[in-house]
């Protein structure tokens, strides 16, 4: 898979796919950590997190979604692409360690504004750890 990819609106249909794999580590959580100012315990200190439910540290919910954004940006549609709006519902912790597959699928395609509605969803092996639909305006092919 090359990084990026440009589908214009008028080369978009419903049912086009793309995903990517991530792992989580916990150098990338503490990057996320830096660059947001969510420091929360939960996510960085293991002997806080290991008396919470998790057992443990977890990803951050936005860093999660953000593999979400990365795909949106740099495949489907990809560059020029513009984000709408996005709704998510966080269903699972993501753990320190895990490999997050993220997918987004082409569910409405909207002619005025070149507006793309997406089906996103990650998950950690089987699980469904987020889920969720974008909005977003694609590109249109040049003249």
């Amino acid at each position: 898979m090359s990084e990026f990819q440009t589908l214009y609106f008028e080369d978009l249909s419903v049912s086009m796919r793309e995903s990517s794999r991530n792992q989580v580590t916990k150098e990338k959580v503490a990057a996320f950590a830096e660059i947001s100012g969510d420091h929360n315990p939960i996510h960085l200190d293991e002997a806080y997190a290991a008396t919470t439910p998790f057992g443990g540290c977890i990803a951050h919910g936005i860093f999660t979604a953000s593999f979400v954004s990365a795909l949106i940006a740099t495949r489907l549609p990809g560059p020029g692409s513009i984000y709408i709006s996005q709704n998510l519902s966080f269903r699972a912790p993501v753990m320190i360690g895990d490999t997050v597959e993220t997918t987004i699928e082409v569910l409405e395609l909207v002619e005025r504004g070149r507006r793309v509605k997406l089906k996103c969803e990650c998950r950690v092996g089987d699980k469904i750890v987020l889920s969720g639909e974008a909005e977003v305006k694609a590109t249109a092919k040049p003249a």
